[in-house]
């Protein structure tokens, strides 16, 4: 494979196919519903740049454990610090936002809180549990930290049997110590493998963004990476920096490049694929799990295995 080199600080502006439009009535309403419950998304406090199009559905991935992470991501635009006690009541207040916006897939994700015992699984666990309750036909995605690659916690996560379990690693073996000093891409990868061995049929789904200063070699080893641990599922997306305090884009890859790196991780035995500059972990994640079930089906029906990408 050619290797297209390692990407360059970026000094051009954002390109037009990295920006989306907003369309604020359907942002308004939306953060109305999530503060009248007292809640937060993960969408706006990340600065996702599809928040208009998935508030308009509705759709929303909620933050659960508060607002401050103890970590120190350099990308990441979510505050850090020492956070608050967990509110007890927080899965039920989640539960019925959701079933106040008529969700069908509910998105479950969380700041990483190393300063708890259980760092967070038992809140993950509750929350499940809660939505449960009220929406019992819906269906549940997490979105993890990775609990220190404690298997015991994580597993106290899937005994709930969230549809969809999903672990980002975010950037390539390289950059970790840039980029997420106090993580590994070891441990990430550990927490994938443990989630694809749990019994059952959770969708196990990773992913990560390009323009940290990743190379096209780097990226090809990590899906290679990916594929040996088990991931059904994979999004990749361009870095767009937050505010300034974060670190800056390196490059933006065009949607060219999405569509090979797509390509070449179909071709490491990755099912499912959602590779674009403005893809993000929870983008259209209801329809990514049906084509994923339908796709188990029609194994089942068969013998053959599908790959199937989303560009």
């Amino acid at each position: 494979m050619k290797d297209r080199g390692r990407a360059r600080p970026c000094q051009e502006r954002i390109p037009s196919w990295a920006k989306k439009n907003k369309r604020l009535k359907e942002l308004h309403l939306t953060k109305t519903g999530l503060r009248a419950s007292g809640l937060a998304s993960v969408c706006e406090e990340a600065r996702c740049p599809n928040i208009a199009e998935c508030f308009a559905r509705p759709t929303a991935a909620f933050l659960i454990l508060g607002h401050i992470c103890t970590r120190g991501c350099r990308f990441c635009s979510i505050r850090k610090g020492a956070p608050a006690p967990p509110d007890p009541c927080e899965g039920e207040r989640v539960a019925q936002a959701a079933a106040a916006m008529g969700l069908k897939h509910v998105v479950i994700t969380s700041v990483t809180r190393d300063d708890l015992p259980d760092q967070g699984a038992g809140a993950f666990a509750c929350t499940i549990r809660e939505i449960r309750k009220l929406l019992p036909e819906a269906t549940v995605e997490v979105l993890i930290p990775d609990f220190s690659g404690r298997a015991d916690l994580i597993e106290t996560v899937l005994r709930e049997r969230p549809e969809v379990f999903n672990h980002n690693i975010e950037t390539v073996d390289r950059l970790y110590g840039s980029a997420r000093p106090q993580a590994s891409l070891r441990t990430s990868l550990a927490v994938l493998r443990t989630a694809r061995e749990f019994p059952g049929d959770t969708v196990v789904k990773s992913g990560f963004m390009l323009g940290l200063g990743e190379s096209e070699e780097e990226v090809a080893e990590l899906l290679e990476a990916l594929s040996r641990s088990g991931c059904e599922v994979v999004t990749m997306g361009q870095y767009l920096q937050p505010t300034a305090a974060q670190v800056p884009v390196s490059r933006y890859w065009s949607p060219e490049d999405f569509k090979r790196f797509s390509d070449i991780a179909k071709n490491t035995g990755i099912r499912y694929v959602i590779s674009g500059p403005l893809v993000r972990s929870s983008y259209q994640a209801k329809l990514v799990l049906e084509e994923v079930r339908r796709d188990r089906i029609s194994v089942g029906m068969d013998g053959t295995s599908p790959q199937k990408g989303r560009d």
